[in-house]
């Protein structure tokens, strides 16, 4: 019975490949109680999925973009753009230019160096004489 399923499929995904991905994945949200589509006539979840693709009750470009969707760890987030993200400040302040202006001081190695040798260790305590 899979087999002409399988076949049946073929003309809807012509990479054998990508079919079994997208039925295979199919058959998972099945089994995690996705409703189906068509009746079950006591298929397991791998043939219900073939035959779902088959019949064109579910759509394998939602099926592909699901199973990516799926796959990926890494969901990258639009950020907005800098002009778009309004300043901070109540409706109908006026923004002074030096409120958002940003200063970044610079320290050279010769100052960082004088600043920690102007640094002291802690003093050491005298441990409890036995």
């Amino acid at each position: 019975m899979a087999r002409v399923t399988v076949e049946d499929c073929i003309d809807k995904v012509e990479n054998r490949f990508e079919l079994v991905l997208l039925a295979s994945h199919r058959a998972r949200m099945v089994s995690a109680g996705a409703p189906i589509t068509v009746d079950r006539d006591n298929d397991k979840n791998p043939v219900v999925a073939l035959r779902e693709i088959a019949e064109e009750t579910v759509s394998p470009e939602d099926l592909k973009e699901d199973l990516v969707h799926s796959l990926q760890k890494y969901v990258e987030v639009d950020e907005p753009e800098a002009e778009t993200v309004p300043l901070i400040g109540s409706p109908g302040q006026k923004i002074d230019a030096d409120d958002t202006e940003v200063v970044l001081e610079r320290m050279t190695e010769e100052e960082l160096l004088k600043g920690l040798e102007g640094l002291t260790p802690p003093e050491d305590t005298p441990d409890d004489e036995e």
